[in-house]
């Protein structure tokens, strides 16, 4: 066994290498999945349920009553997973092309999807009556994958201040909402020191001062841990409890000090300390959003619906979704095209993407969804050498046309013909065609003259014709590609 401890501190912990299956891996599905999706109208209910004339709050007084009567201690108790099959899913995960599996221990909502000791509002006490993380750590380890968690409880004690507010207008004025009720003061928190002015959606501060509920949420990630030893845990945010908006951290010249972040570094430690314990090395991976330097290199960093605009030395993460985060009725997916594009600029960039494919509330995944599912699939058992275990090659990518790095849009690029993006493994380049040759031929411009390129196939369909010349590498190609999604070209090279 190993020697190696971490302590809780960005100096030790900021020296942890990056386990190689994380940075082969490429492609992470995710279930953020739980009470939320009951309504199937999208993310954020728990709390926007409790804000008048929000469109969430119409609904759930339209359709199960007014939440001083009907709150949301009430819609998990409808949640019954009655139809959720995770072997079944993933199988099909792993054909689509993931080579490792998240699960949602819990969102802002306080609802743990575990048994745990230290919160009775849960998924074996309250709806499912089942371990939801345990039935997804099982069967992702059956199928040979890394397992994660994501934990979003680190902004919960300000975030679900709502619950306790009222009605300003209506019948129900002035009636407080049943987060008020003390005997679900557990369930709801005491958090009124955070509940403010009705009406007032300000989003800050995220994170709290409160040392019991910093107390709390350390004392949960280190039952997680223990209870799952996971491969990768996510935090929903910056580094708890540093500072600001976990969901828009952006840059600060600031330095970080570990006293401000001692709950979080200590849960990192753990983490890395529990991984070293049960397989001689580290092999845990700790997601967060913070971009500082100093922060985010106790982990992964992690990019929430957007990219970074270069190769970066290090792994990154974007995580994304088919369609809203949670189950929504009125939200069109992506098509498969779109995610396929969307994962092969991240890979060219030394990034990874985890995905989100959505469930209804009993837990099994809509035909559109296995539709997306059965399209990557095929497209992986054709292209996906050119995907898994690769590395950025020196350029990510030549052409005129990039993604949008403008928040959290991810609208679909109009790729033209002479977008190339670029992946590597060993002698071998991979040669994406972002925009599908209009012409039976592909021209590549940033091989250098240096390189004498052997060989050429294109995935699925064999050898192609080629010169090399003038600082271009010209690739005849069939009439037909092989799938209906981006082509890739395999380059065989040598140093001349």
């Amino acid at each position: 066994m190993s020697n190696q401890h971490y302590e809780p501190t960005f100096d030790s912990l900021g020296s942890h290498p990056c386990p190689e299956w994380f940075r082969d891996a490429k492609l992470g599905i995710w279930s953020h999945w739980g009470p939320q999706s009951v309504p199937m109208f999208g993310d954020w209910y728990a709390r926007n349920m409790y804000i008048q004339g929000r469109p969430q709050n119409l609904y759930h007084v339209r359709h199960y009553g007014h939440p001083s009567t009907f709150g949301y201690k009430d819609v998990c108790a409808l949640w019954k997973a009655e139809r959720f099959e995770p072997e079944e899913l993933m199988s099909l995960y792993t054909k689509a092309g993931a080579r490792y599996f998240v699960g949602q221990a819990m969102h802002h909502d306080h609802f743990f999807a575990y048994d745990s000791a230290l919160n009775r509002f849960n998924s074996v006490r309250i709806g499912p009556q089942k371990d939801i993380c345990r039935l997804w750590a099982d069967a992702a380890r059956n199928e040979g994958l890394p397992f994660g968690l994501t934990e979003h409880l680190g902004a919960t004690f300000s975030w679900w201040r709502t619950n306790k507010w009222h009605d300003t207008h209506g019948p129900y004025a002035g009636v407080p909402y049943d987060g008020s009720d003390p005997v679900y003061a557990d369930i709801y928190l005491d958090n009124q020191e955070h509940a403010g002015d009705v009406g007032n959606l300000d989003l800050t501060p995220w994170y709290t001062t409160n040392t019991t509920f910093r107390d709390y949420w350390l004392a949960v990630m280190k039952e997680l841990i223990d209870r799952f030893k996971p491969d990768l845990l996510y935090s929903d945010g910056a580094l708890p409890f540093g500072a600001g908006d976990p969901h828009r951290p952006g840059p600060d010249s600031s330095p970080p000090g570990n006293e401000a972040f001692r709950h979080g570094l200590a849960a990192v430690a753990h983490l890395y300390n529990t991984s070293v314990a049960t397989h001689g090395e580290n092999r845990a991976v700790y997601n967060q959003k913070d971009r500082r330097p100093e922060i985010h290199r106790v982990g992964v960093l992690d990019v929430e619906k957007s990219q970074l605009p270069g190769i970066s030395d290090e792994p990154w993460q974007t995580d994304t979704c088919i369609g809203n985060w949670f189950y929504d009725v009125k939200r069109e997916y992506k098509r498969p095209g779109h995610i396929i594009e969307m994962l092969i600029d991240i890979v060219s960039k030394n990034g990874t993407m985890l995905l989100n494919v959505l469930q209804r509330p009993d837990g099994s995944i809509d035909e559109d969804a296995r539709w997306i599912l059965n399209e990557l699939s095929s497209w992986f058992e054709v292209h996906g050498e050119a995907i898994h275990g690769t590395r950025p090659w020196d350029l990510f990518g030549e052409g005129p046309s990039s993604v949008v790095l403008d928040g959290f849009k991810e609208d679909q690029v109009s790729w033209v013909e002479s977008d190339i993006r670029f992946t590597r493994k060993q002698d071998t380049i991979y040669a994406f065609l972002m925009g599908r040759p209009q012409r039976n031929a592909a021209v590549i411009r940033s091989i250098p003259p240096s390189t004498y390129v052997a060989g050429v196939r294109l995935l699925g369909s064999g050898g192609c014709d080629f010169t090399q010349a003038h600082g271009m590498l010209c690739v005849e190609l069939p009439a037909k590609m092989p799938t209906p999604y981006t082509p890739v070209l395999a380059i065989t090279t040598m140093e001349k």
